[in-house]
């Protein structure tokens, strides 16, 4: 997958924007929530906006000015994995959210499933700001319409506490080294299965083809994950559980996210995070309105919103996430693009493999299930 050349050029031409424009953005923007928002809110006092969502995408931070501006309030579960987001939609508890962010190995199926809701991109402006490779990629699109709009994207990369390291880790084959037993966390997620593809080699030729593995490959795979199995202190769920395993000092690397980069580092722990030689996986996550859902003017306004370059940017600050919106990138400071690759991202995204709808999930499931089976 390549996101792009013209995506990179956009951030930096973003850049150039002069201040006056940026603030008269900033205005419009306020202006223009401020008047969908009070259509919204004029059917109910206090209007309640429910989410499932990743962690880190329901921040105060940011979700307060859109609170106070259209007298709502806005409340938010978090899930751990894409399958515990259908698991939910699927059991019936669709009707309990309004406003889902899928990532890209789900999302295809969630716009074929009925569970969420076509767009009227009419009612989202701030679509036209996000990268044009974003939104022409077929991952939320079903016969001819659109079912979610281009949130933030990222790695899975590997953390490493520095001071346990002589040497910084390259690559994902040397978890495997048995000085680190009961050192190391692991997602408990099928992102471990595609990274033990990955060592095995099984992306090499064509890099998607961890997501369509055989029978035989998938059992290689899971014969790898057992003998990986006693350096392994515990899978964490959450990203907040995976901070907390490094923080108490229990582990010193771990597959793991951004978010818990920024977490840690905005904590002072010396964790820096790789992206190793075999590649990683990532994900595209997107925002989606569910079928069920009450709410929907003021889900559109929410929408609009976390799309906004202003909300993008703050983000991004808050989970350390690469933005949708190439205008955010005119907010930041130079360290903080250089953090998050802008001014690489092309090279950076080519170590990414990203996440996309796997044929036979359910063996994938099994294989991993069996994994975390064995003694």
């Amino acid at each position: 997958m390549s996101f792009l050349r013209d995506f990179e050029e956009r951030y930096l031409s973003s850049l150039r924007r002069k201040t006056l424009r940026t603030l008269r953005g900033r205005s419009f923007l306020l202006i223009a929530l401020a008047a969908i928002c009070f259509v919204s809110s004029c059917r109910k006092a206090t209007p309640t906006l429910s989410l499932l969502v990743w962690e880190g995408y329901a921040d105060p931070s940011f979700l307060q000015e859109f609170e106070a501006t259209c007298h709502c309030k806005v409340v938010a579960a978090y899930m751990g994995s894409s399958d515990e987001l259908v698991a939910k939609l699927r059991g019936g508890a669709a009707s309990n959210y309004d406003v889902i962010s899928p990532s890209s190995d789900v999302a295809t199926m969630l716009s074929r499933s009925g569970l969420v809701a076509p767009l009227d991109l009419a009612k989202i402006p701030n679509y036209s700001q996000l990268s044009p490779k974003l939104t022409g990629m077929p991952l939320v699109k079903n016969d001819g319409k659109v079912y979610g709009v281009p949130l933030t994207w990222g790695p899975n990369p590997l953390l490493y506490d520095k001071t346990a390291f002589v040497k910084a880790p390259t690559t994902w084959a040397e978890l495997w080294d048995p000085k680190y037993k009961d050192k190391l966390s692991l997602w408990d997620d099928l992102s471990t299965v595609y990274m033990a593809a990955q060592v095995l080699g099984f992306g090499k030729q064509d890099p998607s083809a961890i997501y369509t593995l055989s029978d035989a490959q998938l059992d290689q795979v899971k014969a790898k994950l057992i003998a990986l199995k006693p350096n392994i202190r515990k899978l964490w769920s959450t990203g907040g559980e995976l901070t907390n395993l490094f923080q108490n000092h229990e582990v010193i690397a771990a597959m793991g996210w951004p978010l818990v980069t920024n977490q840690l580092h905005k904590a002072g722990l010396p964790i820096e995070e790789e992206i190793p030689a075999e590649g990683t996986t990532g994900w595209i996550d997107h925002l989606m309105i569910t079928s069920a859902s009450e709410n929907k003017d003021l889900a559109y306004a929410l929408l609009n919103y976390m799309i906004s370059a202003r909300a993008q940017k703050q983000l991004s600050d808050v989970t350390g996430y690469i933005p949708a919106n190439p205008q955010a990138a005119a907010l930041m400071t130079a360290d903080q693009r250089h953090d998050l690759h802008l001014d690489d991202i092309d090279d950076y995204q080519k170590q990414i493999v990203f996440w996309q709808d796997v044929p036979r999930r359910t063996k994938y499931t099994e294989i991993w299930n069996e994994v975390k089976a064995s003694q």
